[in-house]
């Protein structure tokens, strides 16, 4: 933890303030704050639950202090430093339930597999859509049905395509991508799913 040695101890806290503000110098900053770091880690402690991360706080809240103090006009440094402190925890327990939902979130999720139903049409060998599928395929705009017809007729990786086709590989899984919404969307039409 942050350890400063009391250069003006019968200063009071806004004459500290006051010289800090004044010329920026941090020790003047760190033994006003070292007054107070006791208040801090408690707070800290009670609402974190913990006593790493109630420590971390405190040199947190020290920096914090460094950019928050010009931007404010402070009456009563030691309440300020307290809400400073509550707010600063409240954070933390946010952002750390946050992060528990997004992770709770991620391992209840199935892990990414395809089933026969959540194929696109072009994807399944199915026999029975082929027709629709081809009549579809007819419809679409000449880049998105060339790229379509290489990649699924011809088996070519998007390189290969990109190459046949003289442009960017980007360009390719866009026009396959656009192809498939498009495609899927036709045979939506004709009730083929």
């Amino acid at each position: 933890m942050l350890q400063i040695s009391g250069k003006h101890p019968e200063k009071t806290d806004e004459e500290l303030l006051g010289k800090y503000l004044a010329a920026g110098d941090l020790d003047v900053l760190g033994e006003l704050y070292t007054r107070y770091m006791h208040m801090v880690y408690g707070v800290s402690l009670k609402y974190l639950e913990n006593r790493e991360e109630a420590k971390d706080a405190v040199m947190q809240i020290f920096e914090q202090l460094v950019t928050d103090l010009p931007r404010h006009r402070i009456r009563n440094f030691r309440s300020w430093l307290y809400v400073l402190t509550k707010n600063h925890c409240f954070m933390q327990l946010r952002a750390a339930k946050r992060m528990r939902g997004k992770l709770e979130a991620i391992k209840n999720e199935p892990a990414f597999m395809e089933s026969g139903e959540e194929l696109h049409p072009i994807d399944r060998a199915d026999e029975s859509i082929e027709d629709a599928l081809r009549m579809c395929i007819g419809q679409l705009r000449s880049e998105q049905k060339q790229c379509i017809e290489l990649f699924y007729d011809q088996k070519l990786c998007y390189k290969e395509i990109s190459e046949r086709m003289h442009m960017e590989e980007k360009k390719v899984k866009s026009h396959l991508q656009n192809g498939k919404r498009n495609l899927k969307i036709c045979l939506e039409k004709k009730n083929v799913r």
